[in-house]
């Protein structure tokens, strides 16, 4: 047990430092493309809480999804520290720093409350926070996201 949470705390580590040292040299089409895939990440885990949420598919990694949600959100804000316009990020998202970090921070907060939810109480205890992050998630893309061509 020791030594699986040595393994974690170095991976969780490794996430929070190694993209900081890549994004210091990247370009800034790496850095957007950085960016898109940690969203991308946010948005497939949420994806897949839904599946949970609804009964589609069994609640057996709820747990796993609710850590690499959390885990993927406690980095998410360091992708947009080169404040690097373009792809589906508006430029409000710099412009209005303040707010957009204070929500990617409560996010993560909210997320790792998460994890310790669905660990104790299965996914009946889960679903508010995951009703949570949905609408949480939506709010922010409202203020702070540019759907692309045939996107809505």
């Amino acid at each position: 047990m020791k030594r699986f949470s040595m393994l974690r705390c170095s991976c969780a580590l490794v996430f929070a430092v190694v993209p900081a040292l890549v994004l210091a040299s990247a370009s800034d089409q790496d850095a957007i493309h950085y960016r898109e895939a940690v969203m991308k990440t946010l948005n497939e885990q949420a994806a897949a809480l839904g599946q949970i949420a609804s009964g589609v598919i069994p609640a057996d990694n709820l747990v796993a999804h609710m850590q690499i949600l959390a885990l993927t959100a406690s980095t998410a804000l360091i992708a947009f520290k080169p404040k690097v316009a373009g792809g589906k990020a508006k430029p409000e998202v710099w412009s209005d720093w303040p707010d957009f970090s204070k929500r990617m921070m409560a996010f993560a907060q909210e997320t790792a409350k998460g994890v310790k939810i669905a660990k104790e109480q299965g996914v009946n205890g889960a679903l508010p926070a995951i009703i949570a992050y949905a609408n949480d998630c939506k709010a922010c893309h409202n203020m702070y996201r540019q759907n692309k061509k045939g996107e809505h």
